[in-house]
């Protein structure tokens, strides 16, 4: 597979990655052995960067990555964790002390002494202007418990006052064909910066899948019941924030576009990779059939400008004057 440099952690990683919340929780029940499987099978494709965080599960997305990383000691991966979801969000909470026990925890869930990096997890904004925050990132950095630091955004005014923090190696954004808002200003910012951009959410939360209708429903304990209007944690985390039945609509638009022998999925995911800053794109998987797919999205021919204006196309007329104007 294809890598590249993940931004200033100057460590090659896959184009396409794994992203691991599914593995804890918040999808529906995966159990050990299928979560283990999920791991194998995408290194198996040549998937080596590992996505997750310490609330994942409540650590149990960490734990599963620290079993399969002892267990396969001679694979080369790169793993990204996330800290800062575990107390309220208010920019008090993000203090040195905190930032040491929880990447102490997670250290310990990952089984390393040192984080390969370790990304904010969609803090207040006021978190991103505080120089506090980067001097104790920095120290973590200085005692090695850390190898680089990144931040995972909301919000592309985050993302930007992120990237001129010369210690910030990669920004994790949310980015998609329903979701075009970081082309503007992000990705140009991140790569004149040479920051790293791990696209998060590529598939819309299934709806760039191609399967759902909109009479799919989903179970209790899937974020795609519980938060599909925000209630529990940011509406853009769940379809990317747009209605669902109008992403449906756009979903199979957009599979009409896909070529003969493409599936939807790997056509979403490597439009993602052919835009320029993109360092990794980090999809889900519940199971083996998924990892696989995802992974070989990578090998996808190119899909070219006439691709790329018709996902601009449905953007426009299904998006653009709602929730994620572009103008």
């Amino acid at each position: 597979m294809e890598s590249r440099i993940l931004g200033r952690t100057g460590r090659n990683v896959s184009v396409i990655g794994l992203g691991t919340w599914q593995l804890g929780a918040d999808w529906g029940d995966v159990s050990e052995d299928d979560a283990l499987a999920v791991l194998d099978a995408s290194v198996e494709n040549g998937v080596t960067f590992f996505d997750t965080a310490d609330v994942y599960g409540d650590g149990r997305s960490e734990s599963l990555i620290g079993r399969f990383r002892a267990a396969n000691p001679d694979l080369d991966l790169t793993v990204a964790t996330k800290m800062g979801r575990r107390v309220d969000q208010t920019p008090e909470n993000y203090t040195a002390a905190n930032f040491r026990a929880w990447v102490d925890r997670s250290r310990k869930n990952l089984g390393v002494d040192t984080l390969d990096l370790v990304q904010l997890h969609c803090p207040p904004t006021a978190v991103f202007h505080n120089n506090a925050v980067y001097d104790a990132l920095d120290a973590l950095v200085d005692d090695q418990s850390i190898a680089a630091y990144g931040v995972s955004v909301e919000e592309a005014d985050q993302a930007l006052a992120a990237i001129e923090r010369p210690g910030i190696a990669t920004v994790q954004i949310i980015f998609n064909a329903f979701r075009l808002k970081p082309l503007d200003a992000v990705l140009p910012a991140a790569a004149e910066a040479g920051v790293g951009i791990i696209v998060r959410v590529p598939l819309a939360s299934g709806l760039l899948s191609g399967k759902y209708t909109a009479e799919t429903t989903f179970a209790a304990s899937d974020h795609r019941t519980f938060n599909r209007h925000g209630e529990a944690f940011d509406q853009g985390e769940t379809f990317s924030g747009v209605d669902f039945e109008e992403g449906v609509a756009a979903a199979q638009e957009f599979a009409r576009a896909v070529p003969e022998g493409v599936s939807v999925p790997q056509a979403a995911l490597k439009w993602i990779v052919e835009q320029p800053g993109v360092s990794t794109v980090i999809p889900g998987a519940r199971n083996v059939s998924q990892a696989t797919s995802n992974a070989q999205a990578a090998d996808v021919p190119e899909l070219g400008a006439d691709f790329d204006r018709v996902v601009h196309d449905i953007y426009d007329r299904h998006f653009r004057a709602s929730i994620h104007p572009r103008w």
